[in-house]
């Protein structure tokens, strides 16, 4: 009769010699919970702090490479090992307080020359199938050689943008590149990557 009891009792689970068994073990599962949460929060700061960050398009500088509002993924850990190169299209710190997003034209070493509205780089006629339409204003640049850990940038869409033409901006330091934009992922019509 006792072993029909104890077995009886073992197959409601309860455990007579442990009752504050179940406390612990739903204590335990919150810990590996609140843990689990807390990895998670810290990779997702750590991804977001040194390899990918979210930057929203605000204005028509980059027209029609880039549009007003649309959001991109910027790629932050691509610059660790190597140098922004002709063509890239990077987010950097214009202001304190305020990032830009422009296409690479010019790199350190560089000798640049605006004549006309045509750009030249090295002497040789810049192609640029990505612009909006040729540049109205600032037609001619003397010819400059980009200083040694700087870019020289402009907007696509030249006759609206803020960029190393204006001497409030000037030569862009690598210190100040943010990361190279990589893929339009708002709105989903524009989806894409960035070219």
């Amino acid at each position: 009769m006792q072993d029909i009891e104890s077995s009886h009792v073992e197959g409601n689970n309860i455990d007579q010699k442990n009752p504050g068994r179940e406390d612990k073990s739903a204590t335990r599962e919150f810990i590996d919970w609140v843990i689990t949460l807390g990895v998670a929060i810290i990779l997702a700061l750590l991804i977001r702090h040194f390899l990918f960050a979210i930057f929203i398009v605000d204005g028509e500088s980059m027209y029609p490479t880039l549009e007003d509002s649309e959001w991109l993924v910027v790629n932050k850990a691509v610059y660790l090992l190597d140098d922004p190169k002709h063509g890239d299209i990077i987010v950097f710190h214009a202001t304190p307080t305020r990032d830009y997003i422009k296409r690479v034209i010019a790199i350190e070493g560089d000798e640049l020359e605006i004549v006309n509205g045509t750009v030249y780089i090295n002497g040789q006629i810049l192609d640029e199938p990505y612009i909006n339409e040729p540049m109205e204003f600032y037609n001619n640049y003397q010819k400059i050689l980009v200083p040694e850990n700087h870019l020289f940038v402009m907007g696509d869409n030249r006759n609206k943008s803020a960029d190393s033409r204006m001497p409030d901006i000037g030569f862009i330091d690598l210190n100040e590149v943010v990361g190279r934009a990589e893929v339009v992922f708002w709105p989903l019509t524009h989806m894409g990557r960035v070219q």
